[in-house]
């Protein structure tokens, strides 16, 4: 298996309210228009909306409740600067976004803060001094 990750999807218990927070919210840019799932092309990779109930069918498990505790994951965006990281922590709360954790120093020499989506799932916004993120959005680590 190759060394990627061409998608993520997001099980969503209202597909229009996720849309709206990401896409009119955030202001990210759709990339399909069907009514039943949400595409947003990223540097990269893939983000798609789509009902938590049909995707835990389609995987073949159990839909769990939402919001039942930490499912063990967190998405992240990397920020360019500890001020981007501020400025994308409050464009999600405008958004309608739930901070977890405002940024702060940590213990690995970045600037880092969570937020939660509508649907509960988690984010986190980062600044790594270490890494770099070009114009594209690309992240790049050393050597």
């Amino acid at each position: 298996m190759e060394q990627r990750l061409s998608l993520v999807t997001l099980g969503v218990a209202d597909l229009d309210r996720s849309r709206r927070f990401y896409e009119d919210g955030l202001g990210w840019k759709r990339g399909n228009k069907e009514d039943s799932v949400v595409f947003f092309q990223l540097p990269g990779a893939i983000l798609a909306l789509w009902s938590r109930a049909a995707l835990a069918e389609d995987a073949g498990l159990p839909d769990a409740a939402p919001g039942a505790g930490f499912g063990g994951m967190a998405l992240a965006y990397n920020a360019r600067s500890r001020e981007d990281a501020d400025t994308v922590l409050a464009e999600a709360a405008k958004a309608g976004a739930k901070i977890l954790k405002p940024a702060h120093e940590t213990v690995w020499g970045g600037y880092s803060g969570y937020f939660a989506d509508p649907d509960g799932h988690v984010w986190e916004v980062a600044h790594n001094p270490f890494w770099t993120v070009d114009e594209a959005g690309h992240v790049r680590m050393p050597g």
